[in-house]
């Protein structure tokens, strides 16, 4: 029987070995590959994939079972890079001198990371707003053309983009991708 994220959370709460074996099986390919795209190296990409299980079996509580699982083990496993990209990035200044073309890669890595956890946090918002927020930021298109297209009021539209802007904000700086003060609340 193919049993929910949420009955396996349960069941591995309540000490049942296997029901977390069946999660780690069912997302390991999922966190694998995210980690393998922001490290790069296989060899790092298996220990932050360790990793991100090891803290989802000692935070699993924490995990709103209302909402899908995946976006939260993709997080994790996004921090877990994170903190492995920094640990990297302090041994490698502690015994290099700066070099010119390891700076651009380091910078490259942290535009791709950061890339990666604007993709992931656009996830969570309604269609409505992604969609508004990807036409005007990727596609650059302009308001009118942005309501004409999702059949909309040029002011909903406005209003789909400045709350993807602002909840993608707020979503960056809880998950301290970003830093700054914080805007107001999302309504």
């Amino acid at each position: 029987m193919n049993e929910s994220n949420a009955a396996l959370t349960r069941q591995f709460q309540q000490n049942d070995q296997s029901a977390f074996s069946q999660l780690f099986g069912r997302h390991h390919r999922l966190v694998f590959n995210v980690c393998m795209r922001l490290l790069g190296n296989r060899q790092d990409a298996e220990d932050a994939t360790q990793e991100t299980f090891s803290r989802f079996a000692k935070h699993i509580d924490r995990w709103d079972s209302r909402r899908p699982l995946e976006p939260w083990l993709v997080t994790i496993a996004g921090n877990r890079c994170r903190t492995q990209l920094a640990r990297q990035t302090k041994m490698k200044s502690a015994t290099l001198v700066d070099d010119p073309v390891s700076i651009a890669d380091t910078q490259q890595r942290a535009a791709d990371l950061l890339a990666e956890e604007v993709r992931l946090a656009l996830t969570t918002l309604p269609r409505s707003q992604r969609q508004a927020f990807e036409l005007f930021y990727d596609s650059a298109l302009d308001y009118a053309e942005i309501a004409r297209q999702m059949q909309c009021p040029v002011g909903t539209a406005k209003t789909w983009v400045r709350r993807a802007r602002m909840s993608l904000m707020q979503s960056l700086r809880e998950r301290s991708v970003v830093h700054g003060p914080q805007p107001e609340k999302v309504s």
